[in-house]
């Protein structure tokens, strides 16, 4: 697939104020400073299409983006992070739960996870209320570069041994980044299969 156009379409916090277009719909969410911002600017072949930032938790707001006006590029607030108030905690985790869980047009989440990293509690309960909710979703690995091949192979190897203690199998997944472009080609193409698969149910 390739990206022509990448517009922003609208910011807020009320699932039900989200774009009406019966178009296929992508979340990309993780935990704060993973890196999301950096690998949707990547991916949309634009570098300010998302804002990035040294600060976590910029993302606060649901942002849609359409993409070659065929489908959306949803932007989520990072979770997990400690310096944003309890009480913006609660909101957020309010409006995304409700996204999730109301959104009809959502057809896949990207979940983000630092390569660098052991699994995070945080990442692996996320993925537990897609699962238990049937919404789909893949795992995005970021920030490959910032590793040699075989410490990310090793990282690697040591989540998909901890996903199987829960999951029969392992979700799909791709490793990426943002500076070298690794896995942008692997995403994007497994986006372009999931628009054909369900153009059916968006007539």
């Amino acid at each position: 697939m390739k990206i022509n156009t990448a517009k922003f379409i609208i910011s807020n916090t009320d699932v039900f104020k989200c774009p009406a277009e019966k178009i296929p719909e992508y979340a990309f969410i993780g935990r704060s400073n993973v890196g999301k911002s950096s690998l949707i600017n990547m991916l949309t072949n634009h570098k300010k299409l998302a804002k990035t930032s040294g600060k976590p938790g910029k993302t606060q707001l649901i942002n849609h983006f359409k993409i070659n006006d065929e489908w959306f590029l949803v932007d989520l607030p990072g979770y997990g992070y400690a310096q944003v108030s309890k009480s913006k905690r609660k909101t957020f985790q309010s409006f995304i739960k409700d996204y999730f869980l109301k959104r009809e047009q959502l057809v896949c989440t990207f979940v983000l996870v630092d390569s660098r990293h052991e699994p995070q509690k945080i990442d692996l309960e996320f993925m537990q209320f897609l699962g238990e909710n049937g919404i789909p979703f893949a795992i995005i690995f970021t920030k490959t570069d910032k590793l040699g091949s075989s410490a990310l192979n090793k990282n690697l190897t040591k989540y998909k041994k901890q996903l199987l203690k829960t999951w029969e199998s392992v979700p799909t997944h791709f490793a990426t980044s943002s500076e070298t472009e690794m896995g942008k080609n692997e995403v994007l193409k497994f986006i372009e299969q999931i628009n054909i698969n369900v153009a059916d149910n968006f007539k």
